[in-house]
């Protein structure tokens, strides 16, 4: 059976602070409120998406990689991952503020949760007037100083918070404490990994529970990376038509490509998967003769195997993500 540009039905996750942009403006097909995130690539244990046509509809991303080893990830990704896959690529449209979080690194992480750490980057897709995000300190800290303003409730004092705008990206390392803001829809791309230590939630009440939700403040406290920069966003330049590199890391490289017209590609000597997400307009990707179509707020996943594509568009940005 061959291998094809594949599309997975993407999974659902009632959030707290979650909104309706995902369905209003990325026109996702769900009927339950306060959705916050859409997972559209995942191997997470109990949250595998699914393939949703061609000949391999019904296959999981796992069933993927076990059917089809280093033609559907790479030589390099198999060696070094198995059967796992190492990304996990989502669409979040935060209502209201997410809590205040930092992530685990990968030995930490292996060593609390036997998972992967969770570096991650945010791409902004849309955000309202004045919407922020939170990344880093704001000022230089040492663990005693932050933990005598988290006990004294002025944490957000010392959090530094950046308006944002539709493209400002954020590369999220472990350690790095942070949290969107409300008003925010984005594209994010992590390891693959659904460790969060959450240190501050507003005193909120989940309607779902009734309850507030868990606080993670003593595991957080060795986790966090407590440097002080004073700029956190990814500086980058886009020229249309080429690929322009946006974030680059050892846990996965994404690079942002503006279409207008016809771009064609060969990853001949790429040995890795390729994700295209788009973020902006819409895009046909051809590969063998056939055209699929990419609209706005849809994935599409590139096994290794396939080398050489065009991407055609009167005018799309587009993210591509690669190991």
């Amino acid at each position: 059976m061959a291998l094809y540009p594949i599309k997975f039905t993407p999974i659902y996750k009632y959030r707290i602070w979650g909104g309706n942009k995902l369905k209003t403006v990325l026109n996702k097909n769900y009927t339950q409120e306060n959705i916050g995130e859409s997972w559209e690539i995942s191997d997470v244990k109990g949250d595998e998406t699914i393939v949703s046509d061609g000949s391999l509809a019904g296959k999981t991303l796992r069933d993927l990689i076990k059917d089809f080893k280093e033609d559907a990830v790479g030589a390099h990704v198999y060696k070094t991952f198995g059967e796992e896959f190492p990304l996990l690529i989502k669409f979040i449209d935060a209502k209201t503020p997410l809590s205040i979080q930092v992530h685990p690194n990968n030995e930490i992480a292996k060593q609390r949760h036997n998972s992967f750490g969770k570096n991650e980057m945010w791409y902004v897709m849309e955000a309202e007037k004045d919407a922020e995000l939170i990344v880093g300190f704001n000022q230089k800290v040492d663990k005693e100083a932050y933990v005598k303003a988290l006990e004294s409730g002025e944490v957000l004092k010392i959090l530094n918070n950046d308006t944002v705008s539709k493209g400002d990206t954020y590369y999220i390392p472990t350690g790095r404490i942070h949290a969107i803001g409300a008003g925010v829809m984005l594209a994010e791309i992590q390891q693959t990994s659904d460790i969060t230590y959450r240190i501050y939630d507003y005193d909120r009440v989940d309607s779902s529970t009734g309850k507030t939700r868990e606080l993670h403040t003593d595991l957080a406290v060795d986790v966090i990376d407590y440097s002080f920069d004073t700029n956190y966003k990814t500086n980058y330049a886009i020229t249309e038509n080429k690929t322009n590199p946006l974030v680059h890391s050892p846990y996965f490289k994404t690079n942002i490509i503006n279409i207008k017209g016809e771009i064609k590609k060969d990853f001949s000597d790429l040995d890795s998967f390729v994700i295209y997400i788009c973020v902006e307009g819409s895009l046909e990707l051809i590969y063998n003769d056939k055209v699929y179509k990419v609209a706005k707020g849809e994935t599409i996943f590139l096994p290794a195997a396939l080398d050489d594509v065009v991407l055609k568009s009167h005018n799309a940005d587009v993210l591509e993500v690669y190991y």
